[in-house]
């Protein structure tokens, strides 16, 4: 019988020749599938991105830290505004173990009606319910639940920082206030710095690995700059106080007070009536939520009257030898000028103009000038342009130039007397304190001082022009003082001070010409007349005791400067003047 034939040997011959083969083909598999691993590292880092996104997502997230908003305060200060920490409330049920126990603590801790809140719990099948849906309790409440053991685990509490207005309706229309959660400023100084105030939130990554150790060197939230404002909160408190009491005397439905330092334009109050409270804005009626002496437009009336002089007097169309015969009456431009009282006053003089607040003498003065200069000089005043205070919101008013399609003649006659344009009280205010600083025009201004963390910025008060020269400037001024002390025996007359001023009775327009029997009353001057230290503008829109200017306003005003120069502490002008003599210092308010 033959023997099988060996095949071992061949099958190892086989074996070891394949080896080889298989183990190149494998090296260049392992390679291929390295390469493959690294290419979504080195060939496309938007698929790296993508798993390092998803591998931190399972092991932190990413939580939005506030800034903390920067605080207001008043110019000794006396804040206006700052941030009150109140907390949201609530529970999640499948951490809940003991239903009846953990409502009972919330109910005895938030003043709640206990059943309400077991059926909260019990009967949910949230992962999270919010407790106090009525808005958020106070920070000691939120202490209080924090310390209780019973509640640590189960109830979560959501830490909020809304803004606080501790003076309440003081100064609203200035400060403004805020709305929504990140707490944006919707009016006033909160908005206008809004972003300096927010300052600038982080997002922080937040591990959920155990004993993770975070990286050092994390960046931390910035806070929002603190401000310091022009305001003087005793002074404010006055004023506002003051316009409540004159309204009422004289039966008008709303009003405006501006008191403006002279000679640096930062605005020490400045109050309108109705007003609002900050901390309830969605309470209030949206008509109040403004600030009406930047957004106010309306016809001046006489107070006008003193920039037109003024122009007149820069431009050498009237000086000392300057006069008119007032005929009672002045035909031009297709239409009649007549006076307050439509009489006749004769032969007259720049000073009688404004003493007697003559519209025939500035329309006169107007036409003299030609239209050029006078709309130059206006413009120098800032007549149709935003004073750019530092508050939100603010207009320009308008005026009606040459070459405009709706301008005409007969406006550079009616726009002498404050008639057919329109300025906001700020603009007035600003334009009139450019002659009570000798002819310089201030940068009206709320903001004194930016403060960011222990550097504080002071912001220079800031000359804008020249709008008239100083002797211009002095010569309209003794006009003004005549017209205090040779006008209207109710005028604003303060006995040891001199006192510049302007009445202004001005009409209200409506759709066919203007309203009968209203009017705008105002009063606008500064003291001491001769160093002024503030300029006042009082504003009392359709006064029931009477519509003239001279017998609302400007008694008004006098009983406020009584009131100023003891909270200012301005001498007499007899103490002032020997005062100075002696080279005493006497242009510093307190």
């Amino acid at each position: 019988m033959a023997s099988a034939t060996p095949q071992r040997p061949n099958q190892l011959d086989t074996i070891h020749k394949r080896i080889p083969i298989v183990i190149t083909f494998l090296v260049l598999a392992s390679a291929l599938l390295l390469l493959a691993v690294a290419s979504f590292q080195w060939l496309s880092p938007e698929v790296a991105r993508e798993f390092r996104a998803r591998g931190a997502a399972n092991t932190s997230f990413v939580e939005r830290i506030p800034a903390e908003r920067g605080l207001i305060y008043d110019r000794d200060g006396e804040p206006l505004a700052f941030n009150q920490i109140e907390y949201r409330i609530g529970v999640s049920p499948n951490l809940v173990t003991d239903p009846t126990t953990v409502s009972r603590e919330l109910a005895l801790i938030l003043g709640m009606d206990e059943f309400d809140i077991y059926q909260k719990i019990a009967n949910s099948s949230q992962s999270w319910v919010p407790i106090t849906e009525e808005g958020p309790v106070s920070a000691e409440i939120g202490q209080q639940i924090i310390d209780n053991e019973t509640l640590l685990l189960p109830v979560t509490i959501e830490r909020v920082a809304n803004r606080f207005y501790p003076q309440g309706t003081l100064a609203s229309q200035i400060v403004g206030f805020t709305i929504d959660e990140n707490a944006t400023g919707a009016m006033g100084v909160e908005a206008a710095y809004n972003d300096e105030l927010a300052g600038r939130a982080i997002d922080e990554t937040i591990s959920t690995v155990p004993l993770y150790a975070p990286e050092t060197g994390i960046e931390i939230n910035q806070r929002g700059m603190d401000l310091v404002l022009t305001i003087d909160r005793e002074l404010q408190y006055l004023v506002e106080s003051e316009l409540q009491s004159y309204l009422s005397q004289y039966g008008a439905r709303s009003g405006t007070i501006i008191v403006m330092e002279s000679r640096t334009g930062d605005i020490l109050a400045m109050a309108s009536s109705p007003t609002f409270d900050p901390n309830d804005p969605g309470g209030q009626n949206t008509d109040l939520l403004r600030t009406p002496a930047i957004v106010d437009a309306y016809e001046p009336g006489s107070i006008f009257k003193v920039l037109t002089v003024a122009t007149a007097i820069e431009f050498g169309t009237v000086d000392e030898n300057w006069s008119y015969n007032d005929t009672g009456q002045l035909n031009e431009a297709s239409i009649t000028v007549r006076n307050w009282d439509e009489r006749a006053y004769g032969v007259r003089n720049a000073t009688d103009v404004l003493v007697n607040s003559l519209n025939i003498g500035v329309a006169t003065m107007a036409l003299e000038m030609g239209r050029d200069a006078f709309y130059q000089g206006l413009r120098r005043f800032g007549i149709g342009e935003l004073t750019r205070v530092d508050l939100a919101g603010e207009v320009p008013g308008q005026m009606k130039e040459p070459g405009d399609s709706d301008w005409s003649e007969s406006d550079l006659l009616t726009n002498s007397f404050g008639q057919g344009l329109t300025v906001t009280p700020l603009q007035m205010v600003t334009a009139v304190n450019a002659i009570a600083n000798d002819g310089l025009m201030m940068q009206p201004r709320i903001v004194s001082q930016r403060i960011s963390g222990d550097t504080i910025q002071n912001i220079e008060p800031i000359v804008l022009r020249r709008v008239v020269l100083a002797d211009t400037a002095h010569r309209v001024r003794d006009m003004m003082v005549h017209v205090v002390t040779d006008g209207d025996p109710a005028m604003a007359v303060i006995p040891g001070y001199s006192i510049a001023g302007k009445t202004g009775t001005a009409q209200i327009p409506n759709a066919i010409g203007y309203e009968p029997n209203t009017s705008i009353a105002s009063f606008i001057g500064f003291f001491p007349a001769d160093n002024p230290r503030v300029t006042v503008l009082i504003r009392l829109d359709r006064p029931t005791t009477s519509i003239w200017g001279s017998m609302t306003a400007a008694p008004a005003f006098r009983q406020l400067a009584e009131k100023l120069v003891l909270h200012l502490g301005i001498p007499e002008d007899s103490v002032r003047l020997d005062l100075a003599s002696q080279g005493g210092q006497t242009g510093t308010l307190r």
